[in-house]
């Protein structure tokens, strides 16, 4: 299985990521070894998560994410569904 991630920074900004372990890779956030832009962010708070059969579908979700504005990420997991 392969998951793609929302996290919430200490500083409130949001990262989005992917994985196929999100319990280890929010701890990895979490310890200061995750990707560079959480490292000096952490801890995180996983805020989101979806689950994807194969890395290709999760990756091309992960992008779909990143290009989508703050407040569509928030209602992502606020259950909101921006009319953008």
């Amino acid at each position: 299985m392969y998951y793609v991630y929302i996290v919430e920074c200490k500083d409130s900004t949001l990262y989005t990521g992917w994985t196929t372990d999100i319990k280890r890779r929010i701890k990895e956030h979490n310890a200061g070894n995750g990707a560079k832009y959480t490292r000096v962010r952490y801890p995180v708070v996983l805020k989101h998560h979806e689950i994807f059969e194969t890395k290709q579908e999760a990756m091309k979700r992960e992008w779909a994410i990143k290009r989508l504005s703050r407040q569509q990420k928030i209602a992502l997991f606020t259950k909101q569904y921006a009319n953008d």
